[in-house]
């Protein structure tokens, strides 16, 4: 999808908050809300825009975040992991990287406990030679920031 610098500015406004207003964001890129509206919906039609979000604290949360390092198995290809992870709700996401490991998990669950039975789960696949555990103890990030 072709996206020029007024389509940038307006996708700039959304990762701040997906939830401004189109007048608010036709004034910021400079247009009037109707054309900023069907940009928006081009956008969306043509997968630039995915959907929207909310960003959660998890400090209110209660809940723990962490990232597993994965390094597959000797003839398991990257493509089967994301079968593999589709299956396990905690992971929140997973990236394929250059290097060893060969991807990272992004994972959300309750507790320590909680966090140990998915690894485990991951491990029991088979698919796995080896995994590597980091415990998210702080998170700060562009699109927080502009809330606090």
């Amino acid at each position: 999808m072709d996206l020029d610098i007024i389509d940038r500015a307006i996708l700039t406004v959304l990762r701040r908050n997906g939830r401004t207003a189109v007048a608010d964001i036709a004034r910021e890129v400079g247009l009037s809300p109707a054309p900023v509206s069907r940009r928006i919906e081009r956008m969306e039609n043509g997968g630039a825009i995915l959907g929207y979000t909310a960003l959660i604290d998890d400090q209110h949360t209660g809940s723990l975040e962490a990232f597993t390092e994965i390094r597959l198995a000797g003839g398991i290809e990257t493509s089967e992991l994301g079968l593999i992870v589709k299956e396990v709700p905690e992971v929140q996401q997973f990236f394929t990287i250059a290097g060893d490991p060969d991807a990272l998990l992004r994972i959300r669950v309750d507790d320590v406990d909680h966090l140990q039975r998915v690894v485990n789960a991951l491990r029991r696949t088979g698919k796995l030679a080896g995994t590597k555990t980091l415990i998210v103890l702080h998170t700060w990030d562009r699109a927080h920031e502009a809330y606090e």
